[in-house]
């Protein structure tokens, strides 16, 4: 049984290597139907690692207050409406003001995304972000220390001179040193390193390493441009007292806004779960997407493999009434047949993986997304060739099994 199987796969790459270019365009048509499919879901999968990590690190019990919600956009990509910004004077009552049981709040802004830093001779681009923060902005945004330690509040209340630096300065300005006690030097400020914070690469071009926080009035005292934009976020250390607490914070904010019962927000309240929610929901769009645009592709190939099929059949003629002549089976010929559609198939379908898979690495590369080799995608475009490969190759192998051999013997 098996040295009649192996036969018939020895026959069937023979057949496949007289009509190569026949096959080789078929292939191609295959592949690239499997490239479509591996290739858009390998870079929206490598999307949604990134920017879900990124938020889930937050955890679900934590929700900002913001200028905006993330959804509000008009018809033509403007805002329908104009909010105020999130104001020091707003920031400094709401902590004041909102004392629910179990929070912790904390405040931040960005004071630059230019700034150069110096230590010694040595200084970096003027690339660093600068952010001013309060004690809890660590634990709030999910935010490691690797070295040294997290602002105390009396670093905050103090205004002490220090700071906590990304990983990248271990490359950019202390190679060969501890940077713990060093001193850096922002605008001329002189700030002392008591940490430095997990790697986290980078998110949509933006670099998460190379960033200086330094405390919030400290850089309220070097970055005094107009309508600083500040960011609130409460981590709630009970799951289930998040709603409450959700709503003790809007109620709160809405009094320092002075809002009369009957108006909307002015202000955006987002949850870390709420934006994990709509990014799998856009990834779905996405992936459904990739699944209508090769099958529609598939189906063109198998149209195209069911012809290169059936002219094999028409041109082998002869060849089939020869081996049915020496005894060869009806279920002999057509497995032969579909051997050979099953083998073109497969060879489409590493084609369109192979292509699938670099697509979805440069995608991921280009816009330093985490690149994750997608297996199912691959376990599906295996299955859905073999099954096209199945459904093309079932009428050209049932018309070879049928021919009649004198008939064929005497097809010229």
């Amino acid at each position: 049984m098996f040295s009649l199987f192996r036969e018939n796969v020895r026959i069937a790459l023979d057949s496949i290597r007289g009509q190569l270019l026949r096959t080789i365009l078929t292939i191609v048509i295959i592949g690239i139907g499997i490239w479509a499919l591996v290739g858009i879901l390998s870079a929206v999968k490598a999307l949604e690692t990134t920017v879900s990590s990124g938020f889930a690190s937050m955890g679900s019990n934590t929700f900002n207050i913001q200028q905006y919600e993330f959804s509000i956009q008009g018809n033509n990509g403007k805002r329908e409406r104009i909010n105020p910004v999130i104001s020091y004077n707003n920031v400094r009552e709401f902590v004041d003001k909102y004392q629910y049981p179990l929070t912790k709040t904390s405040v931040s802004f960005q004071g630059t995304s230019a700034a150069e830093v110096r230590y010694g001779s040595e200084k970096t681009d003027p690339e660093v972000q600068v952010y001013g923060v309060n004690e809890n902005y660590l634990e709030n945004t999910g935010t490691e220390i690797d070295k040294g330690r997290n602002f105390t509040i009396f670093d905050i209340e103090n205004n002490n001179k220090v700071c906590i630096i990304g990983s990248d300065f271990l490359k950019k300005l202390f190679e060969n040193d501890d940077p713990i006690n060093k001193t850096i030097s922002i605008r001329g400020a002189k700030f002392k390193i008591i940490g430095v914070l997990e790697s986290k690469g980078s998110t949509f071009g933006n670099n998460q390493d190379l960033k200086v926080l330094i405390p919030i009035q400290v850089a309220r005292g070097m970055y005094t441009q107009a309508n600083i934009n500040y960011t609130i976020s409460v981590k709630v250390g009970e799951q289930e007292m998040m709603e409450g607490a959700q709503d003790e914070a809007i109620i709160t904010f809405r009094n320092i806004r002075s809002l009369s019962p009957v108006e909307e927000n002015n202000f955006g309240i987002e949850r870390s779960d709420d934006l994990l929610n709509r990014i799998a929901t856009i990834s779905g769009y996405l992936e459904v997407a990739a699944w209508i645009i090769s099958i529609i592709t598939i189906l063109g190939s198998s149209i195209a493999l069911m012809n290169i099929m059936l002219v094999s059949v028409t041109e082998r003629t002869r060849e089939i009434g020869v081996r049915k002549a020496l005894g060869a089976k009806r279920s002999t010929i057509s497995t032969q047949f579909f051997m050979e559609t099953i083998v073109i198939g497969q060879f489409g379908s590493v084609l369109g993986i192979i292509l699938g898979i670099l697509t979805g690495f440069a995608f991921a590369k280009i816009f330093d997304f985490e690149f994750t080799i997608p297996w199912a995608a691959m376990i599906w475009a295996t299955i859905i060739t073999f099954i096209v490969a199945v459904i093309a190759g079932s009428y050209p192998a049932s018309k070879a099994a049928r021919l009649d051999p004198i008939e064929s013997l005497r097809y010229e």
